[in-house]
């Protein structure tokens, strides 16, 4: 046996196995792959950041809007660039996983908008004439007691 072929099979038995990504096993990426896919979720989150600490638009839902969109595409990313999620590994299972995720994240998007509308809608403060507790300086008035 040459020395190369020994060195190839001591290299195989300490548990690394390598994969060709078009021989239908699990692709794990390379350092290229994975700074693309950094680079994109620092950009994907320092955007929204500046959108909302620089307060770029008058509406606050429209800059709501614009964050829950950068969200998506950032899950997106971690999707394709870290989990390596694509239509033909695992089998077709993972873009059931995709569809899966997709269908949870609107649920929880929505609902939570929908939480935060009737909190912001109940804990708004009382019209003028309306049933308004008294300041918390205000005295209240105690009644006799019967001894």
């Amino acid at each position: 046996m040459s020395a190369a072929g020994a060195s190839h099979e001591a290299h195989d038995a300490h548990g690394h196995d390598h994969h060709d990504p078009h021989d239908g096993t699990a692709y794990h990426g390379t350092m290229k792959h994975y700074l693309m896919g950094f680079v994109l979720s620092v950009i994907l989150t320092g955007i929204p950041f500046w959108i909302i600490m620089g307060d770029v638009f008058r509406s606050q839902v429209t800059a709501a809007v614009v964050v829950m969109v950068f969200a998506v595409a950032q899950i997106f990313v971690h999707m394709v660039y870290f989990l390596h999620m694509n239509p033909r590994s695992e089998g077709g299972w993972n873009m059931l996983a995709a569809i899966f995720t997709i269908v949870i994240v609107v649920i929880a998007l929505s609902g939570s908008m929908w939480v935060m509308s009737h909190l912001h809608h109940n804990m708004a403060p009382m019209p003028a004439g309306g049933h308004e507790m008294a300041p918390a300086d205000t005295p209240v008035p105690v009644k006799p007691s019967h001894e």
